[in-house]
């Protein structure tokens, strides 16, 4: 029974054990939340203490059947997202009862976005990273960086068609449609490699002294700018500078910009010549001249640590930011250069995007939440919808061509990897 997270539930540990609970999978909003299936204990049932907003504090967390005794004693705010009942009977009643309750406020359907399709990935493990898009082709290239491969769908058919393998951990991806080129990121090595977008053969490679990852393209100059080196924790990089390198369609660097640590998301003007680079090492976002291949300003982070997805609104000055700790939505004016709003998002995010045309923004979450966001003017934002996913994904792709968001779920026991596609309405 998925999508069960309702506003007004009360329901303690008596009762889960009352009803027969066997299964229940519950998704972290505290400052810990990594969280995953959670088995009943049979022995002393569930130790939960309900909330009349429906949050849960843990006192003993149970992974596969073991105490995780470490946090035990320690309370952990959650949310229940599923629960499983000894019988279809039982199931039922519960779902009555709780629709009589309360209003929705996360399902699969709803007017923000609507699950189209799913387009499994078998044979793809671990962590996948970042996407790109052939609009013309129909086609969607998927970083799978723990798996070291590519994945090319076709997105007419919905099947996956061509595997890149051999990749030391690609982790960003652009596809080049002037020229057919495919560009990949690599983290471990720090190279770029260059394919043929129709044979995938490689054309060319590029080295970057380290942990090649986010690409992005600027149309004004027709230059592929990647983010490399620099200090990383996640990377256990204590120091050292990190770099914009900008290649031309053939793979050929043509220059360089000094980053104080590693570059994260980063994203371009189009009607002006700055770009903005999440730097969370450095808790800031630098702002580079991409004409004069030079840093402008350095704008502080303050709100929250670890920010590194981005997006932005050019035509209202706003950028957004995702921040892990805490899980919050940072909203920066581009022309002040300066935070001036902010919201709390269910967990960290990889990938965040705006829409436009629907003054939204989509926040893919690790704790198995999709959030969108509605822009009520640059200042002020709510929160419309959310939707349940698998835990960990929080990697994906926003096309405002189609209005489609996709989102990359990573092989979750033995359910298959899988691209989910979504369309905005």
């Amino acid at each position: 029974m998925k999508g069960l997270l309702r506003k007004g539930i009360h329901l303690e540990g008596d009762i889960l054990a009352k009803l027969n609970v066997v299964h229940i999978r519950l998704v972290g909003l505290g400052i810990d939340p990594h969280l995953g299936e959670i088995l009943r204990d049979r022995k002393n049932g569930w130790r939960l203490q309900g909330r009349r907003h429906g949050l849960y504090d843990i006192h003993i967390l149970r992974h596969n059947g073991a105490v995780d005794n470490e946090r035990e004693g320690t309370p952990m705010k959650c949310r229940i997202v599923e629960l499983s009942l000894a019988t279809p009977l039982l199931t039922s009643l519960l779902l009555t009862t709780l629709l009589t309750w309360s209003k929705p406020v996360i399902g699969q359907e709803s007017p923000v976005l609507s699950l189209e399709s799913h387009i499994s990935l078998p044979n793809v493990k671990g962590r996948i990273d970042h996407l790109s898009v052939d609009v013309k082709g129909e086609r969607l290239f998927v970083a799978a960086v723990e798996n070291h491969t590519v994945e090319v769908i076709n997105l007419k058919s919905g099947q996956r068609v061509h595997t890149i393998t051999d990749l030391a951990e690609p982790q960003g991806v652009f596809y080049e449609a002037a020229t057919n080129r495919l560009f990949v990121a690599c983290g471990l090595d720090g190279v770029v490699k260059v394919f043929d977008g129709t044979t995938f053969q490689g054309l060319t490679t590029v080295k970057f002294p380290d942990d090649a990852d986010n690409i992005r393209y600027d149309a004004r100059s027709k230059s592929v700018i990647v983010g490399y080196a620099g200090a990383k924790q996640l990377r256990k990089r204590e120091e050292g500078t990190g770099g914009l390198g900008f290649l031309d369609s053939k793979g050929k660097r043509l220059a360089d910009v000094v980053i104080d640590a590693h570059p994260e998301s980063f994203r371009l003007e189009e009607t002006g010549t700055r770009l903005f680079v999440n730097v969370p090492e450095k808790k800031e976002i630098e702002v580079v001249d991409v004409a004069q291949r030079a840093v402008l300003a350095r704008w502080p982070v303050s709100t929250a640590e670890n920010n590194f997805p981005m997006a932005l609104d050019e035509a209202h000055h706003r950028l957004f930011v995702g921040g892990w700790v805490p899980p919050r939505l940072l909203i920066f004016d581009t022309e002040a250069g300066k935070e001036v709003a902010s919201v709390e998002i269910a967990g960290k995010t990889d990938d965040l995007f705006y829409d436009s045309e629907r003054r939204r923004i989509y926040v893919l979450t690790n704790v198995g939440v999709l959030e969108a966001f509605e822009q009520k003017d640059p200042d002020h934002y709510a929160g419309v919808a959310r939707y349940p996913t698998p835990v960990g994904t929080q990697t994906g792709l926003f096309v405002p061509e189609w209005g489609k968001l996709f989102a990359a779920v990573r092989k979750q026991g033995e359910q298959d990897a899988e691209i989910r596609v979504y369309q905005a309405h």
